[in-house]
């Protein structure tokens, strides 16, 4: 049984969403607006959040950037009815791990909810180190150090280095990067792929060297740890 917080303030829709994490098997807590869901997860321990964008007080992307911003790195499934390709950009990219779109099947709501809980089951029975010439990432203090120096990532540049870190040595294709890094099963026309790259290059990449993510012209990326 996994403890999932309920972040949305229109009742019948909390209603909704409870109800059905109850059916399988899930504890439920719930708050009605953007601060108090805050401050709740940021003072309790909870396996996953479901996280209604238009919030009262404080919105859903403030919640999910705060959280993220204080180490909280609890699985959030961020929900809409703002359904269009910036918009589902702008949650992912504020750190949400999924996006569901206004009005939502409450079992692919509860469907994506276990995905989230099983990749964080996956993550938290993984290796908790990985190493790739002068990087090392913690999975679990989610911490990065290029030759023993400390490099603070945003969220998604995080997914993303991981990522390619698992697969170093091997071309990685801008659609696997989509499914695996950003959960998308489609091309959002976006510079999304290319502005991370861009971001990770000059975080870890050390002067005078070649860089670490190789560009594998017409293919997709390599991570090489040289």
């Amino acid at each position: 049984m996994a403890s999932i917080l309920v972040i949305e303030d229109d009742a019948e829709t909390a209603r909704e969403i409870a109800d059905e994490l109850r059916v399988h098997g899930h504890a439920v807590h719930a708050e009605a607006d953007g601060q108090n869901g805050l401050e709740r997860a940021l003072r309790e321990p909870f396996d996953a959040i479901t996280l209604d964008r238009m919030l009262p007080g404080l919105d859903g992307l403030a919640v999910v950037a705060r959280l993220r911003d204080a180490g909280i790195v609890t699985p959030v499934l961020m929900i809409s009815a703002l359904g269009d390709v910036d918009a589902r950009i702008d949650g992912l990219r504020a750190g949400g791990d999924d996006y569901l779109i206004k009005p939502f099947a409450p079992d692919e709501m509860a469907m994506r909810v276990e995905v989230l809980l099983r990749r964080r089951r996956q993550l938290e029975t993984a290796a908790a180190m990985l190493r790739g010439g002068p990087v090392e990432m913690d999975l679990i203090r989610r911490e990065v150090r290029v030759d023993g120096d400390p490099v603070r990532l945003l969220h998604m540049e995080f997914r993303l280095l991981e990522f390619l870190m698992r697969n170093a040595g091997e071309i990685v294709t801008r659609q696997i990067i989509f499914e695996r890094v950003w959960g998308y099963y489609f091309d959002p026309g976006a510079n999304l792929i290319n502005v991370h790259i861009a971001r990770l290059r000059k975080k870890i990449d050390r002067p005078g060297h070649a860089s670490l993510i190789a560009t594998v012209k017409g293919e997709g990326y390599r991570f090489d740890a040289g």
